[in-house]
């Protein structure tokens, strides 16, 4: 590019996604004077999902400004809790994402999840098909122009994955109300009617269950509640929500 010259500068958050030599203050941007700011904010690395209001000499403007000569921009981080408007807060997770998911659905929150890998415009497809928040830590998806919306998943760990969606979606958690495999609402079993899928040492130690209502599968307050408990309860503290 050598178009008019911007000077440009991230918040601090966003400088992971930009060359080292951005990453402090204010740096020269020769734009080719026709391209919009949006496109000059991910061509230098930052997925338009992870930039919140985008300013130019102080005033906000749309991602789709024509920088002129001389203009300085500086590119915010998302608002925190971010409203999500136009359908209701759900989310869809690709492949690396599995754990996370799970624990999203053992709150209560709508995340569909794809355990194969079914390529990049297939799930931005449907994320703009079902209006789901994308969630991935693959930048070149989020970048992608059917999305209809995204978000980066900053960490590699499931634990701080979760807070981070948490902290900055706010969903309404409503635990023990999903199913974790498959992502539909549970709902109370009559001991008798699930029977035939247990087995007799279950049958014997349990008398609680709820069902699936959409793949059939069976919950009861088994050996691993206790972890589970755990993380439910960790959440209903730091973000709220009513343990069901």
């Amino acid at each position: 590019m050598n178009g008019p010259e911007i000077q440009i500068s991230f918040d601090p958050g966003l400088r992971l996604f930009v060359a080292a030599e951005r990453r402090s203050g204010h740096t020269a941007v020769a734009t080719d004077g026709a391209s919009s700011l949006g496109h000059v904010v991910e061509s230098l690395g930052v997925p338009l999902t992870e930039a919140g209001r985008l300013l130019v000499d102080g005033r906000p403007v749309d991602p789709s400004h024509v920088p002129a000569d001389g203009e300085t921009v500086d590119v915010e981080g998302v608002e925190r809790p971010q409203p999500v408007p136009g359908a209701p807060l759900r989310f869809l997770l690709d492949v690396h994402l599995g754990t996370l998911a799970r624990r999203l659905r053992l709150l209560g929150v709508d995340a569909a999840y794809e355990s194969e890998d079914i390529g990049d415009p297939a799930l931005a497809a449907r994320s703009a098909q079902e209006r789901r928040v994308m969630l991935s830590r693959d930048r070149g998806l989020l970048r992608r122009r059917e999305l209809w919306a995204g978000a980066y998943i900053y960490s590699d760990r499931p634990d701080e994955q979760l807070r981070d969606v948490l902290e900055r979606f706010a969903p309404r958690l409503a635990p023990w109300t999903r199913c974790t495999a498959c992502n539909g609402p549970l709902a109370d079993a009559d001991k008798d009617a699930v029977r035939d899928q247990l087995e007799s040492g279950t049958q014997k130690s349990y008398d609680v269950f709820a069902r699936c209502t959409e793949c059939g599968r069976v919950y009861w307050r088994g050996a691993h509640h206790a972890r589970l408990e755990a993380i439910v309860t960790d959440a209903v503290r730091e973000f709220g929500g009513a343990t069901a």
